[in-house]
C-alpha cells in the first residue's frame, strides 16, 4: 500500500508540515501555515503576497507563491516567475547556513530576470532585486552566510 500524500487526481503532494524555513516536519507536527499547491493568484496577488511572506522572514513560502504563479504560466513571463522562486530559495539557503546553495541559486535567479529589467512587468523592481542578489552571492562568498546577516536579506520586490 502507497503511504504517500496524494492529491485527489493520485498525483504525490506533500502535505507534511513544513518549519518557518521550509524544511519538512513529522506528520501531526505544528508548523507554518502553508501556502496550498493547488493556489491560483494573479501576477499583483502573487507579488503581494509574497512580498509579506519575505518581509516576515518566509523566503521559502514565497518560493511557493512564485512557483505557483511560474507553473501556471506559459509564455513570456514563465521565466521571470521561475527566477523570482529562485531568489526566494537563494534566501532559504542563507537561513539554512548552506552558502553554495544560496549563491547558486541568488546567481541563478538574478539571470534568470535580468531580460525583464528594460521593462520590468508588474511593477517589480526587477534591476533593483537582480543587483542586490548578486551583491549578496558576492558577500557570501567572501565572508559565508554568518556575514550576509548583516545585508539586508528582505527583498523589496518593487521600488
Amino acid at each position: 500500500m502507497d503511504s504517500r500524500d496524494r492529491d485527489l487526481s493520485g498525483r504525490a503532494r506533500n502535505a507534511r508540515p513544513r518549519d518557518g524555513q521550509g524544511r519538512p516536519l513529522p506528520h501531526g507536527a505544528r508548523g507554518v501555515e502553508r501556502v496550498p499547491e493547488d493556489v491560483v493568484l494573479s501576477p499583483d496577488d502573487a507579488v503581494r503576497q509574497a512580498q509579506r511572506l519575505i518581509d516576515d522572514g518566509y523566503p521559502f513560502h514565497a518560493h511557493e507563491v512564485f512557483e505557483a504563479v511560474w507553473k501556471a504560466t506559459s509564455g513570456e513571463q514563465r521565466e521571470l516567475w521561475q527566477g523570482l522562486a529562485q531568489l526566494a530559495v537563494g534566501l532559504t539557503h542563507v537561513q539554512r547556513g548552506n552558502p553554495k546553495g544560496a549563491v547558486a541559486l541568488l546567481r541563478r535567479g538574478a539571470d534568470r530576470i535580468d531580460p525583464y529589467a528594460g521593462e520590468p512587468p508588474h511593477g517589480l523592481d526587477v534591476a533593483g532585486l537582480a543587483g542586490h542578489a548578486r551583491a549578496l552571492a558576492v558577500r557570501i562568498e567572501r565572508d559565508g552566510v554568518a556575514g550576509a546577516a548583516s545585508l539586508r536579506l528582505r527583498l523589496r520586490l518593487r521600488s
